[in-house]
């Protein structure tokens, strides 16, 4: 770490009172953990890090090797847009290093990081942004809405407004600006849009975001959920990934004289994503709750195919301000808000990139509404499905050398295994729906 940037850090500290800083990392499920330390350790801790037992950490070491040390990266510092006991906090992002402060392999910001670099050495830089779809509800048990607005409803239906507003300031003021806020389709549900940024920047904006909108709803009573299906009849909660690669200052994506302006880096681009998108699923969409949203009739993808002005697409190329270089770019419609960020962008623009390699054709768009054609007509535009299920996602990814590839033999098989237990744990489940319908009968 530069004495530049350590400086700056504890220059800060110093002029907000700080008396306690959060350093926060994440697990191979995407949830975020945090340690504390008072701001006298942290000229050390800066340097050294401080340790923790990983065989604790879903996914990290096993027993026998748990001695891992989470390293702040300094340049993610941050003041808490709220006070702990009446104090300012701060909060550092950190990497997940051995005790030799090597990287450790199992820590998904390392992989997204090994991905990127990846990117970076043939000079690809790649960008993305986020928006990000959540319920309030008022509480966390059964899921009770607080309104019954529409998409871009305003007062008096939306009473979250006021509570979104506060949500938008926060994380502005933590440096992560935000492009656009608004109620979402289903009633009680609301999006958030986070400007691009480059992908490490992101997949920390998002683990932040999630943490800051959960914080702000509970200071005003409520609960907010990232829970891809939480209402059966309602549209599910996902997370658009928009994503372009810049090169050497330039929109790579971006062809004037194409029909849909886009470049032959960003057709192959798009033809990886296509031609890859079963094997990433259970990384995008993690969870059993996950397949209840990737259901056709609810806005949600079911079928792999792309368009520009289809939202049934799986992939859709936005087709704003189609003269302009830099809003030019690729839309993932499948991913949803629960997801591991970094895990889940890091296997996205694996995805891509092998299409650029190897060359991937682009298959022709699809712009139809994919959810009223038939079987045969899907059949002849070569349109196929999404895993319906995460047993179904699993069996596919656990095959996928490209995920393997990307997440790393270690973290790969505990991921398998992890998903693989949840499955297990889920199907043995006697629900409400089978007591209802069979007891009464059978």
């Amino acid at each position: 770490m530069s004495s530049r940037i350590k400086r700056k850090v504890l220059r800060e500290i110093k002029q907000h009172n700080v008396r306690f800083v959060h350093l926060w990392f994440t697990d191979i499920l995407g949830q975020l953990k945090s340690i504390s330390v008072t701001v006298s350790e942290l000229p050390s801790v800066l340097d050294e890090g401080i340790s923790f037992d990983g065989s604790s950490v879903e996914g990290f070491a096993r027993i026998y090797e748990s001695d891992l040390v989470a390293l702040p990266d300094a340049s993610t510092f941050q003041i808490l847009p709220w006070t702990r006991n009446g104090m300012p906090v701060a909060r550092m992002i950190c990497d997940v290093v051995d005790a030799n402060l090597k990287p450790y392999e199992g820590d998904p910001r390392y992989v997204l990081r090994q991905t990127v670099k990846m990117l970076r050495k043939k000079k690809l830089i790649p960008f993305i942004g986020p928006e990000i779809e959540y319920f309030y509800f008022a509480g966390s048990g059964a899921p009770e809405v607080l309104d019954a607005g529409g998409y871009f409803d305003l007062t008096p239906l939306d009473v979250g407004t006021e509570i979104r507003e506060q949500t938008v300031l926060a994380l502005e003021d933590m440096n992560i600006p935000v492009h656009a806020s608004h109620h979402e389709v289903a009633t009680s549900q609301h999006e958030l849009d986070l400007r691009f940024d480059e992908a490490l920047k992101i997949a920390d904006a998002i683990m932040t975001a999630r943490l800051v909108i959960k914080e702000v709803a509970r200071q005003n009573g409520v609960y907010a959920t990232f829970m891809p299906k939480p209402l059966m009849s309602q549209n599910g909660s996902g997370m658009h990934l928009h994503q372009s690669i810049f090169k050497n200052g330039k929109n790579a994506f971006y062809n004037r004289k194409d029909k849909h302006r886009m470049s032959a880096m960003a057709k192959r681009y798009v033809a990886g994503l296509l031609k890859h998108s079963r094997e990433i699923t259970s990384v995008t969409n993690q969870w059993v709750n996950s397949y209840k949203r990737l259901v056709p009739g609810f806005e949600a993808p079911a079928y792999i195919c792309w368009g520009s002005r289809n939202r049934s697409a799986l992939v859709r190329i936005p087709g704003d301000k189609p003269e302009k270089e830099v809003p030019r770019r690729v839309e993932l419609r499948c991913p949803d808000p629960a997801c591991n960020p970094y895990l889940a962008l890091a296997v996205m623009l694996s995805a891509g990139l092998e299409g650029i390699e190897r060359g991937y054709d682009m298959p022709p768009p699809v712009e139809l509404d994919v959810y009223l054609m038939s079987d045969e007509e899907r059949a002849r535009h070569g349109v196929v499905c999404l895993p319906d299920s995460l047993y179904a996602a699993i069996e596919v990814t656990s095959e996928s050398e490209l995920v393997r590839k990307t997440l790393g033999d270690a973290l790969f098989d505990k991921f398998i295994e992890n998903k693989r237990i949840e499955w297990d744990n889920y199907r043995i489940q006697v629900t409400h729906y089978e007591i209802a319908k069979y007891l009464p009968v059978l």
